[in-house]
């Protein structure tokens, strides 16, 4: 049996010594790395090596880190993790509405990234069973086994984040989940970042899926609770 190629991870930092230690630290995990130090390297970098998660600085030259992540969105649903300034709220929040998957905050040990890089990378056991791999809810389908979404038959670009949300929601039919639930249960890992980074994804899933998505149909709000897919 032919080994599994090792995951691909762009790291985009201008600060050299930060890189070469993520590089380090993910290399001896076994991921294959490369770096990249400015925001318009890193869009040829990813051309070029097409990896399975970008880790990105949100200050770089030439292109700020906002930028890449939005031009990534434009051609590519892969896993992005931004590294943010300490206090810089308003720049977590920022970067997930553009599509970033994740963030960490700056100064953050390469023990709390390296939880982070699992958990994107690990797919949790499918609750449903080989033989049922496709969940519907109304118009949307949902194929557990390619990771796609249709709605009316029309496919619906998800980050995995995004899906693994929504899978986890319909999976549990009924069920209100608190944000720090779906924050352990999805993001999967024990979480220390803003609750925010639930109600962020969640508005970005509905841009997506929903008619209209002042007025959600498949992704509900039960008020001072949290968020649901309603069993009816």
């Amino acid at each position: 049996m032919t080994a599994a190629l090792p995951e691909r991870i762009l790291v985009v930092d201008d600060e050299r010594p930060i890189a070469d230690i993520l590089r380090y630290n993910l290399e001896k995990e076994g991921y294959e790395v490369s770096l990249a130090f400015n925001g318009q390297e890193a869009l040829e970098r990813f051309d070029k090596d097409q990896p399975s998660l970008v880790i990105l600085d949100i200050m770089l030259p030439r292109l700020d880190g906002f930028a890449v992540c939005q031009k990534i969105r434009e051609r590519s649903t892969v896993p992005i993790i931004m590294l943010t300034a300490k206090e810089a709220e308003d720049e977590k929040v920022r970067g997930l509405e553009l599509g970033a998957d994740d963030y960490v905050t700056k100064p953050f040990s390469p023990r709390e990234l390296l939880a982070r890089v699992r958990a994107i990378f690990r797919r949790a056991p499918g609750e449903a069973s080989d033989a049922s791999r496709i969940l519907t809810c109304g118009d949307l389908e949902l194929d557990l086994a390619s990771y796609t979404v249709r709605k009316r038959g029309q496919k619906v670009e998800l980050t995995v984040r995004e899906f693994e949300l929504l899978k986890h929601l319909l999976l549990h039919r009924g069920r209100v989940f608190t944000r720090e639930e779906l924050l352990q249960q999805v993001w999967g890992y024990e979480y220390f970042g803003d609750i925010r980074t639930v109600d962020v994804s969640i508005r970005r899933l509905r841009e997506k899926i929903e008619d209209n998505p002042s007025e959600p149909r498949y992704v509900l709000t039960r008020r001072g609770v949290g968020y649901l897919v309603d069993a009816s």
